[in-house]
């Protein structure tokens, strides 16, 4: 409840790309690959074309981070969050998943923004060959992979969500 005594708004979580893209107003997303210890985020341009590393954010208690993550999609007017969803390979969800969709749930009380949760199966491993392959010291690997994860989800959403039917 808010100080005049309505209910503040809340935001939906959907796993449908479609349902997704119909919520949004024009303008940015963040992209989320949400660890255990840290939060790895990107940012798309305003067209929603090219995603690209933000920041990684150290995780210590679920309102301290989400406060962070909300102060940056104030400044940047963001429109929606497509938080990465670690499916095992058979596509069950195992206790990193469940923690995801408790993060959504979490986030969902305190924004309207939607989210959208994004199959996100091996984007870690293909951050990693990314940066391999970029020649990244083992150091700054470990400083970066997970914004760089995230960077994969959110711009594996905006590639789909740019080959939907208008």
């Amino acid at each position: 409840m808010t100080a005049d005594g309505q209910t503040s708004p809340r935001g939906v979580t959907v796993s449908d790309i479609g349902a997704f893209a119909e919520l949004l107003g024009p303008g940015r997303l963040i992209g989320i690959d949400a660890g255990t210890k840290t939060l790895g985020l990107a940012l798309s341009d305003v067209t929603r074309s090219i995603a690209s590393a933000m920041e990684t954010i150290r995780r210590t208690k679920f309102k301290a981070d989400a406060h962070r993550l909300l102060e940056l999609a104030s400044a940047q007017a963001i429109q929606g969050f497509v938080l990465g969803l670690p499916a095992n390979l058979d596509g069950s969800e195992g206790p990193r998943a469940q923690a995801t969709r408790a993060f959504a749930r979490n986030l969902n009380a305190l924004t309207p923004l939607p989210i959208l949760l994004w199959d996100e199966r091996l984007s870690t491993v293909e951050a990693e060959r990314v940066l391999i392959a970029a020649d990244a010291s083992r150091k700054r690997r470990a400083d970066v992979i997970d914004k760089v994860a995230a960077t994969l989800i959110l711009q594996g959403a905006l590639d789909r969500m740019r080959s939907l039917p208008r």
